[in-house]
């Protein structure tokens, strides 16, 4: 069974509530019940290049930090962390064993390189150095792999696990888990810094603490899980199962004292826990942040928001962009219509036929005489998704892709009928039947397939038989085969 410790981050990670504006008796008195509760690692807030605020876990030099831990308990660790670039490590005074003992820092895929140079620096200034990959989830097995040989030759105190999106489920925890305990150098720390999305924190921390290695574990928590959104793994609640399972360790009452004294004013006027929109951000694998955008535009509901999310290009999702989920809302939004009217004459063309949908894959092509013999046998009405056969011409265009309507632009006029999300509402005439986007999106990264989104409208006009052809997969360029 692996050696744990807990690393509390109630006045770093908790700070984002509040803004990190705990009041200075309070971060004492956070810090005191802390050291008298057991915990082995505490965390008094973020260091930042920046005017220090007395009274706010935000630092902008470790000796800011001194009167807070003095008299330094032994046995208990102090640390700080630095998102990479929030301040330059030669502007920290060396290690005095006066103020902090490590430093955590936090950096991107992209930024690693510059993190091992700060993570370098840092460990000459004599700190205990915990290097922690934001997303680390985002990371390919090749990936992780490259980034662990690298820390086994630079021998930091700690590497971490860093469930950014809240999105580890049992299985995927302990494959990640193997793969960094069986490269990672034995002497190194394995942390686990998890978000409570799903509600998985605690027990994935159970699972790890149930494992079978010499690793030494760290479990970040924070008490009553305070933290952005739905929150972190709760202190106390790690630190009880400790006691009843593996051996008395901890002290329960001063961290139901920090909730009871500190927390509990904060809670009730901006709450933290499971809520709807932070599990979206996690089922669709996407950062934290672009929930909490659209949720506090208070003009979405849960569907809407889903299907924002659903449609964040697959490598925007690890990282908040405020301008790309913007766009995606504006959009979503010019493009809310009222369809039934045009359903509804739609459901009167398709009434008593069975339909043909023809799509632009090389099937189409390859099987073309058995789709000529269903079109003599069974006349039915064709509808072509996103291009123009040459034969036969289609009873209905479906369009729902700018992209190829730039390609049918010149065509579509000699059209009997044609049919288009309401996306395309400005580049097409009043006559097109006109349909709802929102309303025909499905899950995931493909949710706006035409082919999908076209048989979703079929469904609601009420079409009793469909045949397909064509529909070899989807492909970012159609034409290509």
């Amino acid at each position: 069974m692996s050696r744990a410790a807990i690393l509390d981050c109630t006045l770093r990670d908790g700070g984002y509530i509040n803004e990190w504006q705990f009041g200075d008796k309070q971060i004492y008195g956070i810090i005191s019940r802390l050291v008298a509760s057991g915990v082995d690692i505490i965390e008094c807030g973020f260091l930042r290049d920046e005017a220090y605020e007395k009274g706010r876990s935000v630092f902008s030099c470790v000796s800011q930090i001194k009167p807070y831990i003095a008299p330094k308990k032994e046995g208990v660790q102090y640390v700080a962390m630095i998102a990479l670039g929030d301040i330059a490590p030669e502007k920290l005074l060396p290690y005095d064993g006066g103020s902090i003992d490590g430093i955590r820092l936090t950096f991107h895929k992209h930024e690693w390189e510059s993190a091992k140079k700060a993570a370098t620096q840092l460990m000459e200034k004599g700190y205990r150095v915990f290097v922690q990959p934001v997303g680390t989830t985002s990371y390919s097995d090749a990936e992780l792999l490259q980034l662990i040989e690298e820390i086994n030759l630079l021998q930091p105190f700690a590497f971490y696990l860093v469930d950014t999106l809240g999105i580890l489920y049992r299985n995927e925890l302990l494959r990640l888990f193997y793969l960094i305990d069986h490269n990672l150098a034995p002497q190194i720390k394995v942390g686990l810094h998890s978000h409570n999305n799903l509600q998985l924190s605690f027990s994935n921390a159970q699972e790890l603490l149930r494992m079978n290695s010499r690793r030494d574990i760290i479990l970040d928590a924070s008490v009553y899980g305070m933290g952005r959104g739905v929150g972190n793994l709760s202190t106390e609640l790690i630190a009880e199962y400790i006691n009843v399972n593996i051996g008395q360790k901890y002290s329960i009452m001063p961290l139901l004292s920090i909730a009871d004294q500190y927390l509990m004013s904060i809670y009730s006027e901006q709450r933290w826990g499971y809520d709807l929109p932070y599990f979206l951000s996690a089922a669709e694998k996407c950062h934290p942040n672009y929930a909490s955008y659209l949720l506090k535009k208070e003009t979405l509901n849960m569907e809407d928001i889903s299907k924002i999310l659903s449609l964040l290009p697959a490598g925007e999702r690890d990282l908040y962009h405020s301008e790309l989920i913007e766009e995606h809302y504006l959009t979503f939004q010019s493009c809310q219509i009222d369809d039934r009217g045009a359903v509804s004459s739609l459901a009167e063309r398709l009434r008593g036929k069975n339909v043909l949908v023809l799509a632009p894959g090389a099937a189409l092509h390859t099987h073309w005489r058995q789709v000529q013999e269903y079109i003599g046998r069974e006349k039915p009405l064709v509808i072509a998704v996103n291009f123009i056969p040459e034969e036969p011409v289609p009873d209905i265009l479906f369009i729902s892709n700018r992209k190829r309507l730039d390609f049918l632009k010149g065509q579509i006029c000699a059209l009997p009928c044609v049919a288009a999300t309401s996306n395309l509402m400005d580049e097409l005439p009043k006559s097109v039947y006109f349909v709802n986007y929102a309303s025909y999106l499905g899950e995931g990264r493909a949710a706006d397939n035409a082919g999908a989104m076209l048989i979703r409208l079929l469904r609601k006009a009420g079409a009793a038989k469909v045949a397909l052809a064509g529909f070899d997969g989807f492909d970012a360029d159609p034409y290509s085969n």
